[in-house]
């Protein structure tokens, strides 16, 4: 069955219809991961979005649940040049067409998907509709692509109720934007009880359980979108309690504290992003996946200063913040490459539990 992807700027590519038959119109990203298209489809940050993976063949090897970031997908749909249907893996669960078709996820391949992400590089991030309707005009849907944005993503892309996982002895309040479950895991591996709260959580409610540290989590959606929740995450700054912020959460903080933030031309979403620490003068090779950046050039280096940079284009990738046990990355810290692993972050955010004076009091 033929397809169709429209963009907003008219640009029509032709390929052939995978996954669910549905029509969905959602903002088109590219990905730039060789291998972990399962943990892409399962990242909630992806909501409202459709991903190109750049990648040319996906699906070689099949779907394995265990790997998933999340119970649902988090994509609207899926870009690719060519869709393997015959996987070889032994952990392989389902194909991923089967993958596509059992969450109800659109999607189109066999177009020229290094076309598309030189277009996107070129005019920015489009929205844009993935469709099987043969006498569509591009011309009349145009309105509706330019008009298209994502609705408050994050507070529907994570938990509704509150919850507690792992036995450890330090305490960490985890505010859910749309995390990855690896996130969570390398806390509960690390002697943490995690309880996790709804993105609309008060901060009231979150410091009167008395946590030993707080994280923010990553998730999708514009920033400045959060208004409420920025102004509890404003309280949560004024509190003695370590926090570490990732992505989403990282921009957030960034705006309680009167920073601004911004939107890239089309973002950083891959496994191969190099990070240097400004410390340590080390980089990293990180996994990333975000459309919008803070912007240093407004940050006010009385309350923060940069801690992380982006090698490639000198963007914001982590803040520590003056006189506070706080830092925030922009990055996944639970990310593994090839070059290692960036979980150190993780234990950097316990030293501040362990040094705060009676961080170990309520465990």
């Amino acid at each position: 069955m033929k397809a169709f992807l429209i963009l907003e700027d008219g640009t029509v590519f032709e390929g052939t219809h995978i996954g669910a038959e549905k029509e969905v119109i959602s903002e088109i990203v590219f990905n730039t991961s060789m291998v972990g298209y399962v943990e892409a489809l399962t990242d909630p940050a992806y909501a409202g979005q459709a991903v190109c993976m750049t990648y040319p063949l996906i699906g070689n090897y099949g779907v394995c649940l265990e790997d998933m970031e999340s119970s649902h997908p988090g994509p609207d749909g899926l870009i690719v040049r060519e869709l393997s249907r015959m996987p070889s893996n032994f952990r392989s669960d389902m194909t991923i067409q089967e993958f596509l078709e059992k969450y109800e996820i659109p999607g189109i391949a066999g177009i020229d998907t290094r076309a598309l992400v030189k277009l996107l590089r070129d005019k920015g991030t489009m929205n844009g509709m993935i469709t099987t309707g043969e006498d569509i005009v591009p011309e009349e849907i145009l309105p509706k692509l330019k008009a298209f944005t994502q609705d408050r993503a994050a507070e529907n892309a994570g938990v509704c109720e509150k919850y507690t996982v792992g036995e450890g002895c330090r305490k960490v309040a985890f505010v859910d934007f749309g995390t990855k479950s690896t996130v969570i895991d390398c806390l509960t591996k690390r002697d943490c009880r995690v309880t996790v709260y709804p993105a609309s959580t008060k901060a009231e409610e979150i410091l009167a359980d008395k946590p030993d540290g707080i994280l923010l989590s990553g998730g999708p959606g514009n920033p400045k979108e959060y208004v409420s929740i920025i102004e509890e995450i404003r309280k949560l700054y004024q509190s003695d309690v370590p926090i570490f912020a990732i992505s989403l959460g990282h921009q957030l903080m960034a705006l309680a504290v009167g920073a601004d933030t911004f939107k890239m031309k089309y973002g950083h979403r891959g496994g191969n992003h190099p990070v240097k620490d400004l410390a340590t003068g080390q980089v990293y090779i990180s996994s990333q996946n975000h459309g919008y950046v803070v912007d240093m050039e407004k940050l006010d280096e009385k309350i923060a200063k940069p801690a992380f940079v982006n090698v490639n284009d000198d963007t914001c990738e982590g803040l520590s913040y003056t006189g506070k046990n706080i830092l925030t990355v922009q990055f996944y810290p639970e990310g593994c490459s090839e070059a290692g692993n960036n979980g150190f972050l993780f234990d950097r955010f316990l030293e501040m539990i362990d040094k705060r004076e009676g961080g170990m009091e309520h465990a």
